[in-house]
């Protein structure tokens, strides 16, 4: 959500490491054993539809791109990279299957969530048995999957805060943007900073370079974050495939809206004053709040912020030793994933 007015081309990293990465994920999840997870899990990955019918309408494999290409960049192949990629991406679908019952969200990727095709129950079972699944491919994967698995351990126990956080925001009377902020940092920026780095310590980069990788991807978390707030109040359904101003619907504290809160402007006032009763109720009232997100500041100032994250990203990558083709693709997917409209 930079100053640019074309959004950019998807870098080719993406397909050429989709094609790496896809297979070996869909023979991974094989290994669930029971078939409703099996199928729960390809729907949630996007492989089949509810009945299990092929398809495909996955997300952007933006997570296992950068756990391929922080390994790419270290020893300049991917290889040995893959079942952590793997991992994070089981990772990602589980937060998300639980997120999505929690938040009461009704479509991800332009259709139904997995708890509304297949029930509240069999979505959280099914997002458990991905988690678990991740670590037992990384158990499976010998030293590589050793060295990496405390860092995506951690990891999931920083998503679990965050979420608890979230929760927690949902029904606060007043948020700072430090609370906001910290959130975020735990639903979003943990998981990008685990993957920008998890190849390159499996492969066995010098702790520095691991260390740098995972601040990159940090900031990069946040800036995507920050987007995608963005985006819950103001993106094209046609586009994010969720419903219009779905953060707003939801009376979420994102920072767009947790800014407009706290920005001592009449708008950012009487928006508080709508939020104090609930979220809003109805149309009128989501496109009222969502005008008052707007004047009182809070999207321009998530946008600012998300660019000031990838300008820092940016520094952190520039800083690292690392292979020049590779280094050149991360900095092509952070460039993407921040000025996108889904």
């Amino acid at each position: 959500m930079t100053q640019q007015a074309v959004r950019p081309t998807a870098p080719a990293a993406l397909e050429r490491i989709r094609a790496l990465v896809e297979p070996a994920a869909q023979r991974a999840v094989d290994w669930l054993d029971d078939p409703q997870m099996r199928l729960i899990s390809r729907y949630q990955m996007g492989w089949c539809d509810a009945q299990g019918e092929p398809t495909h309408s996955g997300g952007k494999a933006i997570r296992p791109t950068l756990a391929v290409l922080s390994a790419e960049a270290v020893i300049g192949r991917p290889d040995e990279a893959i079942p952590m990629a793997i991992a994070v991406e089981l990772v990602h679908n589980f937060s998300l299957l639980h997120d999505d019952v929690m938040d009461r969200d009704l479509e991800r990727r332009h259709r139904p969530t997995a708890w509304v095709a297949f029930g509240e129950g069999q979505a959280i079972l099914a997002g458990t048995a991905m988690l678990t699944l991740a670590v037992r491919l990384l158990t499976a994967s010998g030293l590589s999957g050793r060295r990496a698995q405390g860092c995506l351990l951690d990891t999931v126990q920083v998503l679990i805060g965050g979420q608890s956080q979230d929760l927690l925001l949902e029904q606060a009377e007043s948020v700072t943007m430090a609370q906001v902020l910290s959130m975020e940092a735990g639903k979003t920026a943990a998981l990008l900073a685990c993957s920008a780095s998890i190849g390159a310590l499996a492969v066995g980069a010098p702790e520095p370079t691991v260390a740098g990788l995972a601040q990159f991807g940090y900031e990069l978390g946040l800036a995507f974050q920050l987007v995608d707030d963005v985006l819950g109040v103001v993106g094209d359904p046609a586009q994010t495939g969720k419903s219009s101003s779905s953060d707003v619907r939801a009376g979420k504290r994102s920072a767009p809206i947790a800014a407009a809160l706290t920005s001592n402007t009449p708008a950012g006032d009487r928006l508080a004053e709508m939020f104090t009763a609930g979220p809003p109720a109805t149309d009128a009232d989501v496109e009222l709040a969502t005008q008052l997100i707007i004047d009182s500041g809070g999207l321009d100032w998530a946008k600012n912020e998300a660019d000031l994250r990838l300008d820092t990203a940016m520094q952190q990558l520039r800083a690292l030793d690392l292979i020049d083709e590779p280094a050149a693709e991360l900095e092509a997917i952070a460039n993407y994933i921040v000025n996108r409209d889904r």
